[in-house]
């Protein structure tokens, strides 16, 4: 008896998972073309990185990503989802339109990082600059071992001095 349900539970098993083909969606009349696609999905990875870091700020600027992006590309949701679902049926062709947005934001990752380091590179030879001009006022009055040097400056004949002392007046007995 055992052995007969085992019997009937492959034969149910097998014809259940005969019939689980996914039927290939129809082709849309206005599919967005694939160079549009890419940038849409480009768009759609910024703002939605954007949006888990600064989603309030987006919503209280009442600015609502999906809608932002659809309506910069003039498409609409049902358009943007009936392409989306077509393209996606196809595994190769959607992993192609996903590897040349991952190669565009590499090239825009490394393009930003280069104008960080000349950023950083910048602000880093100003601080230098600041760094020995400063240097160069607290040294001002040492030799070049660090050691003070007497300020031997003339006086000024005009001047009044500052601190009269007692055996440079003589007086008259």
């Amino acid at each position: 008896m055992i052995r007969f349900l085992k019997i009937i539970g492959l034969v149910f098993l097998l014809l259940g998972c005969n019939n689980n083909k996914i039927n290939k969606p129809p082709k849309p009349d206005n599919l967005i073309p694939k160079d549009k696609m890419v940038e849409v999905l480009y768009d759609m990875v910024l703002i939605s990185s954007a949006k888990g870091s600064e989603r309030h700020t987006l919503e209280k600027k009442g600015i609502y990503p999906q809608d932002y992006i659809l309506t910069k590309y003039e498409i609409d949701s049902l358009q943007f989802a009936e392409s989306n679902n077509y393209y996606a049926y196809d595994i190769d062709l959607y992993d192609d339109l996903f590897s040349k947005v991952k190669s565009k934001l590499q090239r825009d990752k490394k393009r930003i990082s280069e104008e960080l380091e000349v950023e950083k590179a910048k602000k880093d030879s100003i601080r230098k600059s600041n760094k020995k001009r400063l240097d160069s006022l607290k040294n001002l009055g040492k030799d070049k071992n660090g050691t003070q040097i007497k300020n031997i400056l003339k006086k000024d004949s005009l001047s009044l001095p500052n601190k009269i002392d007692k055996p440079q007046i003589s007086t008259r007995q």
